[in-house]
This record gives C-alpha cells, sequence and structure tokens, in this order.
C-alpha cells in the first residue's frame, strides 16, 4: 500500500510541476539521441506508408491472411538477426515487414471500409494522435520515469495470452471478448510510452539501432489501430442494429 502511495504522490506531484518550463527538458536528449529519434519516427513513417501499401494490395487481390501473417513474422525474425552493419538489407526487411502486416490487417480494413469509410479515417487518426501524445509525455518526462511499468505490462501481455488461450479451447463470451479489447488497447497504449522512453535510455547509452526501435514503435502502432478499429467498428454495428430494432 505505501508503494502505491508513493506512486499516486509522485504522480500527482509531476503534473503540479509542469509548466512552461517542461518543454525545456527536451534539452536533456542529445543531439546525438535527438537526430536517432528523427531516423526512428522517419523510419516509422515509411513503414506505415508500406503497411498502408499492402492494405491496398488487399483490398485489391484478396492477398491477406494466414502466409502474410507469418512471412511478417518471418520478416521481422530475419531482420532482429540480422548485423545492424548491414543497413540497407534491415531496411528493406522493415518495409517488407510493414507491407505484409498491412496485408494482414486487409481483411479488416477491408470490412471497415465496405461498412463506413470514415470509422478508418477515424481509428487511424485517433492512433496517431495518441502515439503522439504518449509519445511526447515519454519525452518530456524524467528519464527512466515510466520504464518500470515494463514489467506490469509484460504481466497483462502473459494475462491476455492466457485469456485467448483459454477462450481458444473453451469458449468465449462476449464480455470476455470485450475485456481482452479493452484491457489490450491499454497495454499496447502503455508501451507506447515505455518503448519510447527505452528507446531514449538506449541510445544515451550508445544503442543507435534505429531500424529495430522504429520495428518496435510499429508493432505498437499497429495493436493499437487494430483494437480501436474493431472498437470502433462494433459501437459502429451496435448503433445500426439499434436503429433497426427501432424501425421494426
Amino acid at each position: 500500500m505505501d508503494a502505491f502511495g508513493s506512486f499516486f504522490e509522485s504522480q500527482s506531484s509531476s503534473r503540479n510541476s509542469w509548466s512552461y518550463d517542461s518543454l525545456k527538458n527536451f534539452r536533456q536528449i542529445s543531439p546525438t539521441v535527438q537526430n536517432h529519434l528523427k531516423q526512428v519516427y522517419l523510419s516509422l513513417c515509411c513503414a506505415l506508408i508500406a503497411s498502408a501499401a499492402g492494405a491496398y494490395l488487399h483490398v485489391l487481390w484478396n492477398i491477406g491472411g494466414l502466409l502474410t501473417t507469418v512471412g511478417c513474422m518471418a520478416a521481422m525474425v530475419w531482420l532482429l538477426s540480422t548485423p545492424p552493419h548491414e543497413e540497407q538489407k534491415r531496411v528493406s526487411l522493415l518495409m517488407a515487414a510493414g507491407l505484409l502486416e498491412g496485408a494482414s490487417i486487409g481483411p479488416l480494413i477491408d470490412l471497415a471500409i465496405d461498412f463506413d469509410p470514415s470509422i478508418l479515417v477515424g481509428a487511424f487518426v485517433g492512433t496517431a494522435v495518441a502515439f503522439a501524445c504518449f509519445s511526447a509525455a515519454a519525452m518530456l518526462a524524467r528519464r527512466r520515469e515510466y520504464l518500470y511499468l515494463g514489467g506490469l505490462l509484460s504481466s497483462g501481455v502473459s494475462i491476455l495470452f492466457w485469456l485467448h488461450f483459454a477462450s481458444s479451447i473453451f469458449g468465449g463470451s462476449l464480455a470476455m471478448f470485450k475485456f481482452e479489447l479493452y484491457f489490450g488497447l491499454l497495454i499496447f497504449v502503455g508501451y507506447m510510452v515505455v518503448d519510447t522512453q527505452d528507446i531514449i535510455e538506449k541510445a544515451h547509452f550508445g544503442d543507435l539501432d534505429y531500424v529495430k526501435h522504429a520495428l518496435t514503435l510499429f508493432t505498437d502502432f499497429v495493436a493499437v489501430f487494430v483494437r480501436i478499429l474493431i472498437i470502433m467498428l462494433r459501437n459502429a454495428s451496435d448503433k445500426e442494429e439499434k436503429k433497426k430494432k427501432r424501425r421494426n
């Protein structure tokens, strides 16, 4: 209980200390780390563009499925096992992973387009805004302030895995599905903050592997986007069903 009390006291004091001077915390990030972050976010944008291209290819030719999912995982493993000095190869693998990931979530995107294209736009904008806000919060916060959350988030991922495993064996309910959806969204939003601070901390100690760091943020972005899109689709579908019931 004392640990929880000290945690909330530190969070409230950090909120009260926010002012214009808080923006100067960027000075704690050295020019080398700042240039590294520029490379990371530029690579992330390119991976997202490749993912959008993959989703578009699925809409055209229906290529998304199990093979693209396995191919995406293989590309990620190949990227992580490739030495950092093979930069061009690793960037190509990142783009390939983004393309295959986009094709893998293509069926969901295709469903959103058929139902209401504005939902897809809203989900992407919402994810981008959340990503920008939480990344900025991680940069403005004191160094290592949120890294301790990594253990809690890993435990949350483990809980999600076992819940999904149990649902696949014993059958899941709608309440369990909603819990997994919203709890998973909370977990991966938390990873946005933790991974951003982790990348900054590693860069301070000389780890400037921007391709690997971009891949980390890319997986966080896609995980949050997919969950937000599913939530928006379900809400829109429930509204349509209510409207139909009222008409009848």
